[in-house]
Formats: structure tokens, sequence, C-alpha cells
């Protein structure tokens, strides 16, 4: 019996089985499709999505392989508009924003998954699924029947879970078509950048995408003026790549083949051919297309779970908030899903946090994905208004603005959902000085037991944090070090390197630890405080002064802090 049963190997699925793992949780991943998507279809990760790849160890070459395209240009006409610059906001990131493939974000986790003991099972769908007191019977499509404590839904806009659950996405459809082709280009454009062309016909751009070639674009079509057309459409007897794929935090484009506003789906050549058709005459440039890595369609629309729990079922990431592509901010919401919900189903599966832990997933994460899908939204609606007035507004007002320095600021810094906080949930404290308990944690400089340098992410993951004074009891033993209660009682070594698991990429660390470990670490900024750490970076208590570490004090003890903060000590 897995404590943990996960339907959809994505990034949302993987990441949060990555996390489950790390915390010692037993689980198992399954997945429909019959092997690993190679379709980039996301393609931009932002900084909070590299501190949660960061915490889980996850992080890997991505950095390096990636690209740093962190401007938008927009013309209008042949007159550059806006140039956008996007950065890192300067808070001591894992990785500043990255182009970089969704399928080598999800490469990366599986790596990952694999070091903590756990495959993807493909070709497996979860077709059914019932639940009691004690657990989840799920019904797979080989066959099986699967015996687990709890059940996920990470498996899409179009999720099985959602429906068994009996949980709605009420949503509205807020474009006609949009085209998206990962194409070799020849044409001389700046690499260095994101290019957007205003136009009457409809917006188009062009992102660079890593290749060893150097020629790989993105190009991002809005066609509602060519959704009519039929010509060469794909019938349901031939499949296209976005069958198997969610373009970009689009709608699913599966059967029936419609594109989503009751016309005929294009197929692949036809969908080719729009785009050499329109790639010149929207950006008035010479440009040879080549052969394409992708080929996908699809329509925006905007859809929220109106619950993320039904009993011993949860949703995360698509199947629980459908986005607009633009921003980046589906995979970044999926992964904050994922990290956020992991712990939380650790200390409960080991008998550390009482079952009404599990209500604070969706307190502390809906409000966010209603607040980004708001914002989203907003953004869709300018970019493909074809009214005079709406044009006007959008070119000669909005796009202006965006050239203005502290509105860029604003805008790197909204889209890197470093901003996020819980502390207006339930396990949160709006009042007091910052950071206040449900506040992101920046990736703090401290020192280990042995007096060794480190960064405070690389102990999360699947383990919490006391960070302590600069003379606080910090384990300074080679061995053993000092031991303190974590989840439920159990012994938690106070320091990564007496623990005896050994580094891995990112600086997580490549064995499981226990619900409730709580490493401690020594400040280095001076401040006369101790600072409980969540594994997902948010602040859960802080104390002045140094606390007694060895016995593990509640001020220290996940437990503890979780039974007072829900005003039901354990």
């Amino acid at each position: 019996m897995a404590d943990v049963l996960v339907a959809g190997a994505g990034p949302t699925g993987l990441a949060l089985a990555c996390g489950l793992r790390l915390a010692g949780v037993g689980v198992r991943v399954v997945d429909r499709a019959a092997g690993p998507a190679t379709t980039s279809r996301a393609n931009f990760l932002h900084a909070r999505g590299s501190e949660v790849l960061d915490r889980l160890g996850a992080l890997g070459s991505l950095p390096d392989e990636s690209r740093r395209a962190m401007s938008v240009t927009t013309f209008l006409g042949d007159r550059p508009l806006v140039d956008l610059r996007f950065g890192d906001p300067g808070l001591r990131t894992a990785a500043p924003p990255m182009v970089i493939s969704q399928a080598r974000v999800e490469g990366e986790l599986r790596r990952r998954l694999a070091e903590l003991g756990v495959e993807p099972e493909w070709g497996t769908a979860l077709v059914a699924v019932e639940q009691d007191d004690d657990g989840v019977t799920a019904t797979l499509g080989t066959g099986e029947t699967v015996r687990a404590g709890w059940a996920v839904g990470c498996d899409g806009t179009s999720s099985t879970v959602r429906k068994l659950a009996g949980i709605t996405a009420p949503g509205v459809r807020l474009s006609e078509r949009f085209l998206l082709a990962d194409v070799h280009l020849d044409w001389d454009l700046d690499r260095t950048g994101t290019t957007g062309w205003i136009h009457s016909t409809g917006l188009i751009g062009a992102m660079p995408m890593p290749h060893p070639d150097g020629d790989l674009w993105r190009i991002l079509a809005y066609d509602p003026d060519g959704a009519g057309t039929s010509e060469g459409a794909a019938t349901a007897d031939e499949p296209t790549a976005a069958d198997h794929a969610t373009a970009a935090g689009g709608t699913r484009t599966g059967r029936p083949r419609t594109d989503g506003t009751g016309g005929e789906r294009l197929g692949e050549e036809q969908i080719l051919a729009r785009v050499r058709r329109i790639l010149p005459e929207r950006t008035g440039r010479t440009v040879r297309v080549g052969e394409p890595e992708w080929l996908s369609q699809f329509t925006i629309h905007r859809r929220l779970a109106d619950r993320y729990r039904a009993g011993r079922l949860f949703l995360a990431g698509d199947a629980a908030h459908a986005h607009a592509p633009f921003g980046g901010q589906g995979m970044l919401t999926g992964l904050g899903d994922a990290e956020n919900l992991a712990w939380k189903l650790a200390l409960v599966v080991r008998g550390a946090a009482g079952d009404e832990l599990l209500d604070t997933y969706e307190a502390e994460r809906r409000p966010l994905a209603k607040d980004v899908l708001r914002g989203t939204s907003v953004v869709t609606t300018i970019d493909v208004t074809r009214n005079a007035v709406g044009r006007f507004v959008r070119d000669r007002v909005v796009a202006p603005l965006f050239g203005l320095p502290w509105v860029q600021r604003k805008a790197t810094w909204a889209a890197s959902q470093l901003w996020v906080s819980y502390r207006r949930g339930p396990l949160g404290r709006r009042t007091g000085p910052a950071p206040r308990p449900g506040d992101r944690v920046a990736d703090l400089p401290c020192l280990a037991g042995d007096g060794t340098p480190t960064r405070l992410y690389a102990h999360l993951g699947g383990t919490w944090a006391a960070v302590v004074p600069a003379n606080g009891p910090a384990t300074t033993a080679p061995a053993g070090g000092t031991s303190m209660a974590g989840a439920g009682g159990a012994t938690a070594t106070a320091s990564d390197t007496s623990t005896g698991r050994t580094s891995a990429p990112g600086g997580s660390t490549s064995a499981t630890a226990g619900a409730g470990d709580v490493v401690v670490l020594r400040r280095t900024d001076g401040l006369d405080e101790t600072w409980l750490v969540r594994p997902d970076g948010h602040l859960a208590r802080r104390t002045s002064g140094t606390v007694r570490v060895a016995g593990a004090p509640d001020a220290v003890r996940p437990a503890a802090w979780v039974a007072d903060v829900l005003g039901q000590r354990r």
C-alpha cells in the first residue's frame, strides 16, 4: 500500500512526489501517456520555480542549459514601441528567470525522483477511485487495484481525478485560436530576447529556444480569422503532437477534433502553412521557415476548481487552475502547489499532525491561483482585443507604460512569484515585523553545525530548519550531533552534515528524511532570533533570542507548531 498515489507525471506531479519522498513518504506516480513528453510546451521558469527545484534537489544543469532572454521588444509596424526588460530581482534566488523547455524541467524532476527510488508508471491511467475512512482504492487502466492513504490529481486541465471527486472547475473562454510552433528559422532577429509585433490581424511573438544549432524559435500567433479554415484539418484518426500536451497553459487539445471554438482543428501541415504565411506578413521581415519541432493550436480558457480537496482526494497544478500562457504562470503555480501540499501530507501521513492541516493547502494556495488568474486574464484580454478603442488603449497607453523602469521592476517582481505570502492564511500572522509567519524566507547564508558556510535552501525540501543566533546551540559534534524530536516525537539529527546524507545537485540531500525532521543552522546576520522555517521556504515561527534546541522545545518542533497555530495541541 502506497502512502500517496499521484496521478500525472508532469512538473506538478513529479515535484509533489519528490517532496513526499524527501520526507520519507511512500508514493506511486501513474500517467496515462505512453512515455515522457518530448515537446517543449511551457518554456519559461521564473525565479520562484527555480527555488522550488533547488530545494527539491532537481535544479541540476538547467541554469547552464537555459537561455537568459530577459527582454521583450514589441513593435508597432516597423517601430519599436516598448522594450521590457526582466531580470533577477536580486533576492538571492537559486537562479534567474530561465527560458527552458518544460520537457527538460520534467527530465530533471524524473532524475531526482529516480534518485529517491521512484519511477513514473507510464501507460497507466487512473480510471476509478473510491474512498473510505482509512484510504482510497484506485482502479488503474491496467486492471490493477491500488490501495493508498491519499490520492492527488496532477493530471491536467481535463483531470480524471477532479471528475471522480465531483469537483467542478467553472471557467470562461478568453480567446479564439492561437497557433504555436517550435520551428527552425533563418532570419536576422536578435536572439537575446523575445520579440513581438502588434498587427491588425493579431499579435505574433517570437522567442528564442535553446538548441545546438542556435536557430530554434517559438512562434506564438493569434489567429482568429483563420479559425474557420477547414482544408487540411486533422481527423480523429490523424492525431497531432498537440493531442498529448497542454499548450503552455492553454486548453488540452484532445478529441473531439475541434479548435475550441466549434470549428475543425488544423492538421500539422496546415498549421505550418499558416505560420509560413503570417510570420513575414505580421513582422515585415524576410524569413525562411524550416522544419518544425512541435506544432500545436489552442484557445485560452480561465478555469479554477471550486475546491482543492474532497476527502482524501486533492487537486494540484492544471487540474486545479488553467491559465493563459502569457507571463509563464501555469507551471510556476503548479510547482508551488506541489511543494505546499507535500510537507503537509507528510506530517499527516507520519501522524505528526491532524487531518485539519490538509485543509490549509486550499486555504493557502487557492487565493493565490485566483489572483494569478485575474492577472493573466487581464493581460490576455488586452493582448487579443480587436476593437478600435481597445487597440488604442493597448498600443498608445498600456504599452508605453511598460517602457518605464519602475513598471518593469514591478512586472519582474509580479511574474517571479517571490512575493507570495501566506500571512493571511490559517498558518500565518498578519501583524508583527517582517518576515511574518507565512512569508517567504530568502535563501539565507548560514553556518552548518561544523562551522562550514552553507545556505538555508540547501537543507530544506523534506526537512525543516531552525535558524538560530550565531551563538546558538547548533550542532558541533562530529558524529551524532545534537538531536531533537521531529514528527511525532521521532529523533531528527540537527545538522545535515551529521546525518550521513550526501549532498545532491542544488545542495539538497540524496536520501530521504523523516517528515518533521529539523536541521539547526546558525545565523550570520547578527539577528538574535530563532526562526522555524517550513520545507517550502516559508516562515513558520520566530522566537526572540536563543532557544534550547536539545530536547526539541516547541519553538522548533513542527508538530507542536501545527498544534499551536491550529488551536489543537496534540
